[in-house]
């Protein structure tokens, strides 16, 4: 609900002459517990000439209201509250629901953090930036310049990797908050899986499988006393970022794990044919048994979207096909010039040539088969 206002505070914050170039882009500010950096940041957002600030109180604790109650004089701030404690993600819909209901005809939104991370600088090039199109605008930290608390540097580095290496997304920081989104994009945003801090990874991966673009502002790195008034968790938010990756991998495990043995079987049937001919029947066997399984799994639990049932099937099965003859191919190949014919062996050989494919076939399925369709 929105927070009750409170009377106007008798100085208010001037606006810069080129305020006029912010019209129709709102800030959008979640915050849990804050400080009196958050006081600041609210000056700051004031003096630069935003006009709409849309703040969240995510079921911050009775001493921190006071903050909110502060920045609820301002006419130009509206003060959202949730009862309890929701998560980062939450707190970022709760927002964006209230921009589409109470401005429809904006630019778009640029979200922020509280706790002073981002400079007002930096926010104001990326609302300069934002245009009404589907480029989602990224403040992006330099992760190598000094003072960084190594958890954020290591953290970032993995997961830009990560983001890299399986989903082909290009990005020097997935974890920023400070993000510029047109209107446009902002009902797929409600859409996005997710209500804590995994939220913000999950709307890259379902953005770029509808083709959105990312535009990347540099920002200056700011950490204050190593970060401290953070309330990300290191191992249980990770686990939540990472878990696309880790739910493919389990399902892809499954698959594997049915595929192999499955193929095993089979080649144990099959001993009195020729040795090659043994391993393409098999492989065909073991896969459409396995690949049936692992189709379902990635579908319901790590792609989900607003793909439709049998057209991801056949995307999926189009990609399945070739990756099953050339398993085979190149398994067969393997045997044949290392002169193997046993069946534990050319099993393990089948095993090492799927890893390798598995790597290959998430980024096919991440940008291609289960692609979200474009609005």
């Amino acid at each position: 609900m929105e927070h009750e206002k409170f009377e106007k505070e008798e100085v208010s914050p001037a606006e810069p002459a080129e305020n006029i170039r912010l019209e129709g882009i709102s800030i959008i500010l979640p915050s849990f517990n804050p400080s009196e950096r958050f006081d600041m940041v609210v000056d700051g957002l004031l003096a630069a000439g935003f006009s709409d600030i849309i703040i969240v109180d995510d079921g911050s604790h009775d001493g921190s209201k006071a903050h909110f109650e502060r920045a609820a004089r301002y006419d130009r701030c509206h003060v959202l509250t949730h009862e309890e404690n929701k998560g980062k993600g939450a707190a970022l819909k709760t927002a964006f629901s209230y921009l589409l209901r109470n401005h429809p005809d904006a630019v778009g939104a640029v979200t922020i953090d509280g706790d002073g991370q981002h400079r007002i600088k930096d926010i104001l090039n990326c609302a300069y930036a934002l245009k009404d199109n589907h480029t989602l605008v990224m403040g992006c930290r330099d992760f190598s310049a000094k003072g960084i608390p190594a958890r954020s540097r290591m953290g970032n580095r993995i997961t830009s990797i990560l983001f890299r290496f399986c989903c082909g997304i290009r990005l020097s920081d997935t974890q920023t908050g400070l993000r510029g989104i047109p209107q446009c994009l902002i009902p797929q945003m409600l859409e996005v899986r997710g209500n804590r801090f995994e939220y913000e990874t999950n709307v890259l991966l379902e953005l770029s499988r509808s083709h959105v673009r990312f535009l990347e502002i540099p920002i200056e790195t700011v950490y204050e006393d190593e970060n401290k008034e953070s309330h990300f968790r290191p191992l249980m938010d990770s686990v939540r970022i990472y878990r696309f990756i880790i739910v493919y991998a389990l399902s892809s495990l499954a698959g594997t794990l049915a595929d192999l043995l499955l193929f095993y079987g089979a080649l144990r049937l099959l001993e009195a044919i020729p040795h090659e001919t043994a391993i393409i029947i098999s492989t065909v066997i073991a896969r459409a048994c396995s690949s049936f399984l692992n189709f379902n799994i990635n579908k319901k639990a790590v792609f989900s979207g607003r793909t439709g049932y049998i057209r991801t099937m056949l995307r999926y099965y189009m990609l399945c096909i070739p990756q099953m003859l050339i398993s085979a191919a190149l398994v067969t190949l393997i045997s044949r010039l290392f002169g193997n014919s046993a069946s534990g062996i050319t099993t393990i050989v089948k095993g090492c040539v799927d890893t390798f494919l598995f790597f290959l076939s998430f980024r096919i399925q991440q940008s291609w088969v289960f692609q979200s369709p474009k609005d």
